[in-house]
């Protein structure tokens, strides 16, 4: 089964725990570059932070198994 991720600033993600997602606290871009090159392979979908989305922007197409979803 594949997991879900929730990466980007603390308030934003936190709560996804509580539904079971590995939340992934990133404060700044280096922080979220840094968490998605590392993100796990049987990540399925990571729910983003406009800012992390933003600070991603050029990497999400280099990984297009992943499922994104940005956050309104």
């Amino acid at each position: 089964m594949s997991q879900i991720v929730a990466l980007g600033e603390a308030p934003r993600v936190r709560r996804f725990a509580l539904a079971g997602a590995t939340v992934l606290v990133a404060g700044d871009a280096a922080e979220t570059a840094a968490a998605w090159l590392a993100l796990e392979p049987d990540v399925g979908l990571v729910l983003l932070t406009p800012a992390a989305a933003r600070a991603i922007a050029g990497h999400i197409e280099e990984r297009p198994h992943l499922l994104t979803v940005v956050l309104p």
